[in-house]
């Protein structure tokens, strides 16, 4: 086969293994294994034609450069000091769920914001900005704010593909505001300097969290049926020192 037909029967066996619900981890692996098997196979090199009885068979069979790389990989990444961070980082935002830092803050922000339009939206976007900074991921983030700001937003009336769309956009900001465990696996398979991708990374993550707010808060001004505006009773009120105490803690 080609290689055209080759990285298409790749992508084909992909296609169909997420389908059939293969995990991905284990259908990326076997398929570097098996693709990577073929393309080392020199049967001349290996000594597949001269092999005699069932030892020497196996034995040309497994003297394939595939499994040192696969060998030569796994030691490369395991002694990468970089990739360390990456479990630390999830640990955090592991801590701050499960303290429900999370909900104190968004409804703290959804107080603060309660004279913008689509108020609620801001204050999600701003929470999911906020809490990207401690997980660094995008899972985290979109699962956690659709089960605590999603209903929220669906109980104040607001529209359904409008809220979704709210969720989806701040959840993203967790690969790009650091700690951003997708910047860290760009820096060790790049050779290039973490600090270096943070500090380029943080300017623009938070103003295009600024931008989705400004974009929110203008639909909500041109279509005001997008998210309407809560009552008074439903938010309660706090004074400034409360919010940013609130913040602080």
């Amino acid at each position: 086969m080609t290689n055209a037909e080759v990285a298409v029967l790749q992508l084909a066996v992909f296609v169909l293994s997420i389908l059939l619900g293969f995990p991905i981890w284990i259908t990326l692996m076997a398929m570097g294994v098996f693709f990577g098997y073929y393309a080392y196979w020199d049967p001349a090199r290996m000594g597949w034609d001269k092999a005699e009885g069932f030892e020497q068979s196996l034995e040309a069979l497994l003297n394939n450069n595939v499994f040192d790389l696969m060998v030569n990989q796994t030691y490369s990444v395991m002694a990468n000091d970089v990739l360390t961070a990456v479990p630390l980082f999830l640990f955090m935002g592991y801590v701050v769920e499960r303290a429900n830092i999370v909900d104190r803050l968004f409804v703290t922000l959804q107080i603060a914001a309660k004279r913008l339009p689509a108020s609620m939206a801001v204050a999600a976007l701003a929470t999911c900005a906020l809490f990207a900074t401690a997980t660094g991921i995008i899972g985290a983030v979109v699962t956690l704010m659709g089960m605590l700001a999603f209903p929220a937003m669906l109980k104040a009336r607001y529209d359904t593909s409008f809220s979704a769309g709210v969720i989806c956009a701040g959840g993203c900001l967790g690969i790009l505001i650091p700690p951003s465990i997708m910047l860290i696996v760009y820096a060790a398979a790049a050779s290039v300097s973490v600090v270096r991708l943070y500090a380029g990374a943080i300017i623009p993550g938070f103003m295009l969290a600024g931008l989705y707010m400004a974009y929110v808060i203008s639909r909500a001004m041109i279509n005001p049926s997008l998210a309407p505006k809560p009552r008074e009773e439903d938010i309660g009120h706090i004074g400034f020192a409360e919010i940013c105490w609130r913040m602080l803690t």
